[in-house]
């Protein structure tokens, strides 16, 4: 993950919500309570067909081309009008994806003393605690989080590895590993959608780098209140994320400005387009808002994985996507640099890809 900041960070007290949830059930601090502009209208989010692109990789790569094309279509409808799609049919055993889960569950039930012995320090974003967070003031998600670099092992943290669960680094490793082969794979169609050779992404990104963030969303008597993760679009290329078995509806995405609820599909991974693609593409790709709500009597659990270039790496938009009818949108940029900018600001929307814009957008 990206280097820490360099200034001095004050946070205040930061209540752990699941002991909350424990000790007072009913309390909401007003550190958690969201401004009437930003809470949730959890009324609307009324179950209804999932309108969300799922992508059959099987039929992705299967030999019925008239099934292929069909999947292509989806893919590219996904990428150019999404910004996110589930996939089904993934290829990824499900005792690895059943391992990871178990897990992250139990060390999220772990008794707290002993989730602390991780320690997210103020302006970092790998252990146990809050990321994002760099005021006494700011409003907080309901949401705990335990978040470590995986890849490359330089990245690593060893001191944030937790001994308890058992296996709990077996498991990681091995699902990191099949996960960061699913973002290959899904990179290379999209090249090739894209009109590109399949290993563009793959040449260009070098040494690619995975973090893993876990996040655990205890109930919340009042969720027309709080929020369990503030509105952002992801800094990564892509995000692969794998829904707790059995968990509510909680992720929502903002499209053509309304937030839309992403029904959970059995044995399926939620993909997102993150800002790196976005500038890629020069925009034809785009990486889109989205946060998470809570539920009044249901915990849930989530792992993210976002898959990146290396911070080597100088980014800009690729040249067959920039000509007359399609302008250079972003300029050139270290992308550590762009990394550090990231994890170093608190999520609001879309507003860190300012960084990389030839033509800020003013935000109101």
């Amino acid at each position: 993950m990206a280097p820490v900041p360099s200034f001095p960070i004050k946070v205040g007290h930061i209540d752990d919500v699941q002991e909350l949830r424990k000790s007072k059930p009913t309390q909401i601090p007003q550190r958690f309570v969201r401004d009437m502009s930003e809470r949730p209208k959890l009324a609307a989010m009324v179950p209804s067909p999932n309108d969300i692109p799922i992508i059959d990789l099987s039929k992705l790569v299967g030999s019925d081309i008239d099934e292929q094309g069909r999947q292509i279509v989806q893919l590219k409808t996904a990428c150019e009008e999404w910004g996110f799609f589930q996939v089904v049919n993934h290829g990824i055993d499900s005792s690895v994806v059943e391992n990871i889960e178990k897990v992250a569950k139990d060390f999220f039930m772990l008794p707290l003393e002993e989730k602390q012995k991780y320690p997210m320090a103020p302006g970092t974003v790998q252990g146990y605690g809050q990321a994002f967070v760099f005021s006494e003031n700011q409003k907080l998600d309901w949401c705990n989080m335990f978040a470590l670099g995986v890849e490359p092992p330089c990245i690593r943290n060893p001191k944030l590895w937790p001994s308890k669960p058992a296996h709990f680094g077996e498991a990681l490793q091995d699902y990191s590993r099949e996960i960061g082969q699913l973002c290959k794979n899904l990179l290379r169609h999209m090249a090739v959608i894209l009109g590109l050779k399949g290993d563009v992404f793959e040449e260009m990104f070098g040494q690619a780098v995975q973090a893993v963030r876990m996040n655990y969303y205890p109930a919340c008597s009042r969720p027309d209140l709080v929020l369990g993760l503030s509105p952002h679009s992801d800094g990564s290329a892509i995000t692969v994320l794998q829904q707790g078995k059995g968990s509510s509806v909680g992720l929502q995405i903002l499209k053509d400005g309304k937030w839309v609820p992403v029904q959970p599909i059995p044995n399926a991974l939620v993909i997102n387009i993150g800002d790196t693609i976005e500038v890629l593409t020069n925009g034809r790709y785009k990486s889109v808002e989205h946060r998470a709500v809570t539920h009044k009597e249901k915990d849930r659990l989530s792992i993210v994985t976002f898959y990146a270039p290396s911070y080597e790496v100088e980014l800009g938009p690729m040249a067959e996507l920039v000509d007359e009818k399609n302008p250079c949108r972003y300029r050139r940029y270290n992308h550590g640099d762009y990394s550090k900018h990231y994890v170093t600001n608190k999520l609001q929307g879309k507003r860190t890809l300012e960084f990389a814009k030839i033509e800020p957008e003013t935000s109101t």
